[in-house]
């Protein structure tokens, strides 16, 4: 099961990190981008080529620090077919070197469209007597705004294939609010999607007591956490936020439970960007691997006492 394994990276590397590998070409050093354009121009492709070279970059220097990276397909998509190209080869590449791969697309649909999404990003495609999976992520992230007709194709790709899926409860931007704090019949919105996130892992619950169906609730957001992880016991939370959106370590402690499991923190663009930031300025952009390995040591660091009380 995809959600014990990642469990069990967070202990064995006693890092509860998701690197969120969210490219822009803003990111990317200049030597970088002028061979890949030399090779393919500037173009699609010549753009593609300058992102999955930074991202493996990056993967072989955190791979050993982190259980798992979570790649958002929207960056990839702004470049056309080339930039879902460099997503497949980022995922494929990611799980080669023992990373869990979070595939970030929040999808949700209902019916056929919805199990076409599943299929497409967890499961197999019936292609004559072949099944073969296409992304073949670990994990994908889920909008459940359309309830659970848009839910339970995931859950049962999950079943079938020991993957799972964090569900958006509590999302960390500023005006999430405007939907999901709004009441119903008397509690807010995000605590009746928390316990229908609840309901919707039961049938996939491992060993550790937590389901294959995780709920997603913001680092800024950590009183609402902390109501969330009461009422969702049996729900691992990815909580995206921390760093650049305002997030910090002390305040992350109400997401674990009293075993320091329960949760994984994202931090993207303070991580894969970190070259560019005045702290790790001095590794420059020749090092700005070196630099996201840095950034990661001190993220770690600085969950700790979150993470361990």
């Amino acid at each position: 099961m995809s959600m014990q394994r990642l469990l069990e990276r967070i202990k064995t590397l006693e890092a509860p990190i998701v690197v969120g590998l969210d490219p822009m070409m803003s990111f990317v050093p200049e030597t970088i981008q002028k061979k890949a354009f030399d090779e393919y121009d500037e173009t699609l492709e010549g753009a593609a080529e300058a992102i999955w070279e930074y991202n493996k970059g990056l993967i072989d220097a955190i791979c050993d620090l982190v259980p798992a990276v979570k790649p958002q397909i929207a960056m990839y998509e702004q470049f056309g077919i080339p930039g879902l190209t460099t997503f497949n080869r980022t995922v494929r590449y990611a799980r080669s070197k023992g990373l869990i791969v979070i595939d970030d697309a929040k999808r949700g649909d209902i019916g056929s469209t919805s199990a076409a999404y599943a299929t497409a990003h967890l499961g197999k495609v019936q292609i004559g007597s072949n099944k073969i999976a296409a992304f073949d992520a670990d994990f994908v992230t889920v909008n459940p705004y359309l309830g659970t007709d848009g839910v339970a194709p995931f859950v049962k790709v999950c079943e079938e294939e020991g993957k799972g899926i964090f569900v958006l409860v509590k999302t960390s931007n500023p005006s999430s609010g405007e939907f999901q704090d709004q009441l119903v019949d008397g509690r807010p919105l995000y605590e009746l999607v928390g316990a229908m996130v609840e309901k919707w892992g039961e049938s996939t619950r491992g060993d550790s007591g937590y389901s294959n169906v995780g709920a997603v609730v913001g680092a800024t957001y950590p009183e609402m956490g902390r109501i969330l992880r009461e009422q969702m016991p049996h729900t691992c939370i990815l909580v995206p936020g921390y760093g650049a959106q305002g997030g910090k370590g002390s305040d992350l402690g109400v997401f674990f439970d009293k075993d320091g499991l329960g949760a994984i923190v994202n931090s993207s663009r303070g991580i894969i960007a970190a070259w560019k930031q005045e702290k790790y300025a001095s590794y420059g952009e020749a090092g700005y691997a070196d630099a996201a390995r840095a950034a990661v040591l001190d993220m770690k660091e600085d969950l700790r006492q979150a993470w361990m009380k």
